[in-house]
């Protein structure tokens, strides 16, 4: 997720921090309530079975209960490599699978099979292989480093990406999701660099401009970048159409912009700046026309991102503290995601358009979670001992 810092023409600031105790989840509100999911009735592999449960408890779609007399009720029976399992509802079979162990690794099967069973319960879900998407975050691994790694949406699966001795930061996922880009810092500034997920891994620079190029956020169509630029000492927003290279300024003046995010129809950009003395939202066409102040709750409004649904989520300050809001455009609405004490940096929006990851820190301690802006509850995503930041979820790699 791009960040809004005002020393952005010297360096990030990084703060260390330990993970976070107590219970993974607080329900904050109920605005829709979830159907209950009994998952106790399934033989199945260990590996597989307890995958399975784990990737239905995270998707979010699912309250899991302990209870047969649930909403859904999922069974299972296995006989030699191949799993039956059935899903019921109101003692009615709605689904039916056929599951064979010998043919990829029990986590990717289990996912898969997720995804089958929320596809046939849920037509709200516009979207196909969502327990498949994938979050980059950046670790803190040492002083003055800070690499890139991904995680599923359950926490488990953790890989590292990058393996530099110097910051990487601001991780955007590309249209595909086949690749990561960034902001590395060097010697000699700082440029956006794009690294491919699958291995072997392959590293490019994509914008390496005089002075700072960062915060770089790639169109839907993947072939314009939404960029900020400092060649000549002002820190504006750029616009790069892959193929030429050559930067479009979109802002001009002594403000300091930063955090762009183009909205679902690759049309316009949402960004930050900090040009009437604090930071707020701004958009702006992609031809840098039509620029307009967003109203948000709160004051320092930042790190913004735009759901496919139009909706923009935003970390704001009010009474000391960072928290979530979600401003839907379509009716003008500005609202808290949660009421949860802490601060709350650098949301994304899943492809649900329902579920934002961000950062949530208390005092030293925080944590990667994720908030369902549905129901108000939060789930602890990932806690190392390691300081975690800036984590953004990737497209689902199948789409309707």
């Amino acid at each position: 997720m791009r960040r809004f810092l005002p020393i952005l023409l010297l360096a990030l600031a990084f703060c260390s921090v330990s993970p976070l105790s107590g219970a993974p989840v607080q329900v904050i509100k109920t605005v829709r309530d979830n159907p209950t999911l009994y998952a106790g009735e399934i033989s199945g592999p260990p590996a597989f079975v307890n995958a399975l449960r784990s990737y239905l408890g995270a998707c979010g779609w699912f309250d899991l209960t302990g209870t047969p007399r649930a909403d859904y009720v999922l069974k299972g029976s296995t006989s030699g490599s191949r799993m039956t399992l059935t899903i019921e509802l109101g003692g009615v079979p709605t689904g039916t699978w056929n599951i064979a162990f010998d043919r990829e690794p029990p986590r990717v099967l289990a996912a898969k099979t997720a995804d089958a069973i929320i596809e046939k319960c849920f037509k709200a879900l516009k979207v196909r292989g969502f327990c498949r998407s994938r979050i980059v975050f950046c670790a803190a691994t040492a002083p003055g480093v800070r690499n890139l790694y991904a995680c599923d949406i359950d926490g488990g699966n953790v890989e590292q990406l990058t393996n530099y001795n110097t910051f990487c930061v601001e991780p955007a996922w590309s249209s595909t999701g086949r690749s990561v880009i960034f902001s590395k810092y060097n010697k000699a500034g700082i440029d956006v660099v794009e690294t491919t997920i699958a291995k072997p891994r392959r590293s490019r620079i994509l914008c390496g401009f005089r002075g700072i190029n960062t915060g770089a956020a790639p169109s839907p169509d993947g072939k314009k970048l939404a960029v900020i630029l400092s060649p000549d000492h002002k820190v504006d927003l750029y616009v790069i159409t892959f193929g030429n290279r050559i930067p479009r300024r979109l802002t001009r003046g002594i403000a300091v912009e930063a955090s762009p995010a183009w909205s679902p129809d690759g049309s316009r950009i949402v960004y930050v700046s900090d040009e009437s003395g604090r930071p707020l939202l701004y958009i702006i066409n992609g031809d840098g026309t039509g620029r307009q102040r967003l109203p948000a709750l709160g004051t320092d409004a930042v790190t913004p991102d735009w759901s496919a649904d139009d909706k923009i989520v935003y970390a704001t300050r009010i009474n000391g503290s960072y928290t979530i809001a979600v401003l839907d455009l379509k009716t003008g609405k500005n609202t808290r995601a949660t009421e949860v004490p802490g601060n709350y940096e650098s949301p994304t929006w899943a492809a649900d358009n329902r579920q934002i990851v961000c950062k949530r820190s208390s005092g030293r301690q925080s944590e990667l979670c994720v908030i369902d802006t549905w129901t108000g509850k939060v789930r602890r995503l990932l806690s190392t001992s390691y300081p975690l930041s800036m984590p953004v979820w990737s497209p689902c790699p199948v789409r309707q």
